[in-house]
């Protein structure tokens, strides 16, 4: 006869997994993977980031570009980016997508993809390419679409599939399953992206699936927010906890104080800010008169225009301008360190001055036998667009890192808290404080809206609904596909 203690053994990592909407916290396995060296990837990060935006070198000659889940993730290679699993069709099948607030597309790289041999080298990852004919509630609407970044493009067939994430489903989520990608584009262990931006900038046309998520009733509240961990200071490594994302709701137990939120500037797409101010070394920089900012999880460095940036590094002794594949980036002595400040017309936040430290740079770039350290903080060049709604600062994990964020769709607002004692928050120095959290007891807190006035991008959640479930997500990382996505 089997006792009843080994039975509640036996089928406890059971109960844990399964997903517990009324129980508050649910914990998921993280991934560990690798990636090349940060800085010799920082000229196609760059290159990426401007395609993805619509910009280019300055200079240069013109070319087109074409519920509630609190989450604890992990930090892969030294802050570089973050991911989670995703999964998709039925029965399930488990992708690392990169998870980006810059865009708005589900796409995701499948079988059929001949293209895409570098993911297949993750031998630790459940699923690196989606095998469509083995789900039976795939749907192929067969147009195909082509989706172009600053380091090469991937091309599909729009398609719906069941999409699963933190214990919460979609059924028909509109997606790109993707057959052909520009060599490199993809690396090892990730296998599309998740956009956590707008329906109005998708690609597809699509309702993102936070969205979609929100206007089914599954979610208390139109937000989520993100603590992101820092690791740029440490020796280099693959992954380590890397933070958490709350989808619906926000985490009591990762900020202090409360949340100050700022209204979106113009109507939903990116999610935007104005920079207000701006501050290095002590000393005030102007922030010029185009001050939109796009505030994207999916990007590592700080963007900015070409006169702020060059007046960034005025204010740093001894601080260069890099040449030929690095252009647009700034190195500066490693030994100095470079404190900034911003403002989104609120409080003022303090970057950690390790955050603005991407590594060394090799004297054959620098041009100078003294050491020199990559900048946070680049030239984002030249826009090759027109209108209202264009970023000219691209606000990205440089920054958000010292920051508790929260994204909300109604009323549409951005909110940035205090992290919690004992986060990887600055010093009064500028020097990193590094204590993982540890979110194995956190509480997920719905948030009231100041609103009840609906919003024409988000369905009408139940009122009966109040759901706040933890579960552990990825940080992967890729240099080239961080700022690209």
């Amino acid at each position: 006869m089997i006792s009843l203690p080994l039975v509640a053994v036996a089928l406890l990592p059971f109960a844990l997994a399964a997903p517990q909407p009324d129980a508050g916290v649910i914990h998921v396995p993280i991934v560990r993977r690798s990636q090349t060296d940060r800085v010799a990837n920082l000229p196609e990060a760059v290159k990426a980031l401007r395609a993805k935006y619509g910009y280019q070198p300055t200079n240069a000659t013109y070319s087109k570009r074409a519920n509630t889940a609190a989450v604890p993730i992990t930090d892969e290679s030294n802050d570089s980016s973050y991911s989670g699993v995703v999964s998709i069709g039925t029965p399930s099948q488990n992708f690392n997508l990169i998870l980006d607030t810059g865009s708005s597309d589900l796409w995701v790289a499948t079988s059929s993809c001949t293209s895409c041999s570098a993911i297949n080298s993750c031998t630790s990852c459940a699923s690196t390419e989606f095998t469509t004919s083995k789900s039976s509630t795939f749907q192929s609407a067969g147009t195909s679409l082509q989706i172009n970044y600053g380091s090469g493009s991937v091309q599909g067939a729009t398609s719906q599939d069941t999409v699963s994430f933190g214990g919460f489903t979609i059924t028909q989520q509109e997606l790109l399953a993707v057959s052909a990608t520009t060599s490199g584009l993809l690396n090892s262990g990730l296998s599309g992206i998740m956009g956590l931006g707008f329906n109005t900038i998708s690609a597809l046309s699509a309702t993102p699936f936070w969205q979609a998520l929100y206007s089914a009733g599954q979610l208390s509240q139109p937000l989520f927010s993100f603590y992101l961990e820092r690791y740029i200071d440490q020796s280099t490594m693959n992954t380590a906890p890397g933070g958490t994302l709350t989808l619906g709701g926000t985490n009591s137990s990762l900020y202090q104080g409360s949340i100050e939120y700022l209204n979106l500037a113009g109507s939903p797409s990116y999610w935007l800010l104005n920079v207000n101010s701006l501050s290095v070394q002590g000393k005030t920089v102007s922030v010029g008169s185009s001050t939109l900012a796009a505030i994207d999880t999916g990007t590592t460095l700080i963007a900015a225009p070409t006169t702020v940036t060059a007046d960034v590094w005025a204010q740093v002794p001894g601080s260069i301008a890099l040449m030929g594949a690095y252009a647009g980036l700034y190195a500066f002595p490693c030994t100095t360190s470079v404190t900034v400040t911003m403002s989104f017309g609120g409080s003022t936040w303090t970057i950690n001055s390790a955050d603005m430290n991407l590594g060394s740079v090799p004297s054959a770039v620098s041009g100078t036998t003294t050491q020199m350290c990559a900048g946070g903080i680049f030239d984002i060049g030249t826009s090759v667009g027109s209108g209202s709604g264009i970023p000219t600062w691209i606000i990205g994990d440089t920054f958000l890192k010292n920051v508790y964020s929260v994204f909300r769709a109604n009323p549409a607002a951005i909110g940035f808290a205090q992290l919690a004692n004992g986060l990887s928050t600055p010093t009064a120095t500028g020097t990193s404080t590094v204590n993982p959290a540890k979110v194995s007891s956190s509480t997920a807190t719905s948030t009231s809206s100041s609103s009840s006035s609906g919003n024409p991008l988000m369905g009408a959640a139940s009122p009966n609904t109040n759901i706040a479930v933890s579960l552990t997500l990825l940080a992967s990382v890729a240099a080239c596909f961080t700022l690209l996505l």
